[in-house]
């Protein structure tokens, strides 16, 4: 049996080609990650990461977190979990099949160094390098979580830690500040030298430097170093490799999975979110060329928010890889919502990070609507580097009581204000109160029969009414009484359900715009 690596070392020895490295580089990290390899005639996908069924917990999560009932849905859900490739992400692909290209071209020797712009994960793969007696420089963000950091680090990656995004595209021209240029051009300049580069070589390009600094472009900025440097920078967000190795073995290797178990990847959609271009791309150009269809389906995260690793709508546009007419559907997510099913998922045991629950929550969504579906969902990385995120997170989840500051401070985060008392309820006065305590509009507060209270806390059941009331896709709502007992009550009785609610320290008694009213003002009892 030959595989792909052997057979180009043997086709490139006595050519310019550094075959120390080849070897090095095939014994070390080629064989362990997913690739092709014939025999007896048949081209196989070797290494493969795990396919798993995950419907059943996907539709537990539907019902318990975000109250929606998929039970009877024919649905069926497979998770690819390329959190279990080396490093951790998916992204070791493309950075071991461009590693593998430059090194057999003799773009890449021994003892060079390689520099890129990443937001994480990349780098990570990158680092695997190292052992091989590459140096590998990373531009990566500020804004970047610690984990990244500290994964970084961990794989003996030098850091130019820059203090603006890496995820603005290439020649983004608004808005651009040269004295902010400038000075960030000088924090890469004192940062080459700290890692032992020759400043001079900057100095003459310090114009170029500051050009691209002042557009934001860190992707060029890490081919421009390349240049003058003599680096090599795979080009991540340029290269067609990064498509090519989806479309040749991560989309083959999905659908050889797929057909051991008795299916075709024909009859079902992929789902993955949007870093490079190179998933989608690549897993798009598989579906057209062998099955003649349409079936990818890209997730963003909302406008204004960052998540881990990925792009939002519109800084892909400007990118190369970015081809949305090759895609059957994209879909913005707003991950608040998303935040939920990942301590979930988390906590069930599977191994997936801050874009995979975003991905996952969105074949919710589509399912709900669709009344099912079948879905493969690209799980592109583990939870390892947000771990301190997801404690933060859980912390606030299971915060059963919040201040009215608090409260009003991040009020967009709940889908309803819910009323909720055994023998009271309020009058127009009280509700118009609660809402410009809270900065909403008071179409937003539900006031569901005090017997509703009454049923859930006696039977610890959800009633009708109530479980109405607190459906929406954020997944939270706020819960106000008389003095805030109840409502506390009624949270933990929730939480039990997987529901997450907070109540109100203080109840409607303790608004500071009612003091000096009476009760009586405000609500009156119940008769139903």
């Amino acid at each position: 049996m030959i595989c792909r690596g052997e057979r180009l070392l043997e086709v490139t020895k006595g050519n310019n080609i550094d075959n120390i490295l080849l070897e090095h580089f095939q014994q070390e990290i080629w064989s362990k990650v997913p690739h092709l390899e014939e025999k007896q005639g048949e081209t196989k996908v070797v290494n493969p990461t795990p396919l798993i069924d995950i419907t059943e917990d996907l539709k537990d999560c539907a019902k318990n977190v975000y109250n929606l009932n998929l039970a009877d849905a024919d649905l069926r859900v497979f998770g690819k979990f390329d959190s279990n490739l080396p490093t951790g992400s998916i992204k070791v692909r493309p950075a071991v099949h461009i590693i593998h290209d430059a090194i057999v071209t003799g773009k890449l020797r021994s003892g060079q160094t390689i520099i890129e712009a990443t937001s994480g994960n990349f780098g990570i793969a990158l680092g695997q390098l190292s052992k091989l007696g590459l140096g590998v420089v990373t531009l990566v963000s500020r804004q970047l979580q610690e984990g990244v950091f500290e994964e970084l680090r961990s794989e003996n990656i030098r850091i130019m830690d820059l203090d603006m995004d890496i995820c603005p595209a290439p020649g983004m021209k608004d808005n651009q500040n040269l004295l902010a240029a400038k000075a960030a051009s000088a924090n890469v300049r004192s940062q080459l030298s700290e890692l032992g580069f020759d400043p001079a070589i900057f100095d003459k390009a310090s114009s170029e430097v500051q050009s691209l600094l002042a557009s934001q472009d860190i992707i060029n900025l890490a081919k421009f170093l390349a240049k003058i440097y003599g680096f090599f920078c795979p080009e991540q967000y340029d290269n067609e490799l990064n498509i090519d190795v989806h479309r040749t073995v991560t989309a083959a290797e999905i659908d050889q999975q797929l057909h051991e178990k008795g299916n075709s990847l024909e009859d079902f959609r992929i789902v993955c979110t949007f870093g490079t271009g190179g998933t989608s791309g690549g897993l798009s150009r598989y579906l057209s060329e062998k099955y003649g269809k349409k079936s990818l389906h890209v997730v963003f995260p909302a406008a204004d928010q960052d998540v881990a690793g990925i792009r939002t709508k519109d800084k892909a546009s400007g990118l190369k890889l970015y081809e949305p007419e090759i895609y059957a559907g994209q879909h913005e997510v707003d991950f608040e919502q998303a935040k939920p099913l990942l301590k979930f998922f988390v906590d069930k045991g599977r191994d997936i990070g801050e874009s995979s629950a975003l991905a996952l929550y969105a074949v919710i969504q589509m399912a709900n609507f669709g009344g099912g579906g079948k879905f493969v969902v690209i799980i592109a990385d583990g939870i390892q580097k947000y771990k301190k995120n997801l404690e933060e997170m859980t912390k606030k989840q299971n915060r059963t009581q919040v201040s009215l500051q608090e409260a009003a401070s991040n009020v967009g985060e709940y889908d309803r204000v819910i009323w909720i008392h055994t023998q009271y309820t309020p009058l127009e006065e009280g509700i118009e109160l609660i809402a410009k305590s809270l900065g909403v509009d008071k179409g937003k507060i539900s006031v569901p029969k005090a017997r509703t209270a009454e049923q859930l806390l006696a039977t610890q059941q959800i009633p009708e009414e109530l479980s109405k009331a607190l459906q929406g896709s954020k997944g939270k709502s706020l819960l106000v009484c008389m003095a805030g007992k109840t409502s506390l009550m009624a949270a933990k009785v929730l939480a039990g359900k997987g529901i997450v609610t907070e109540s109100l320290t203080g109840g409607i008694t303790e608004l500071p715009q009612g003091r000096g009213r009476q009760l009586y003002e405000l609500i009156r009892e119940a008769t139903e």
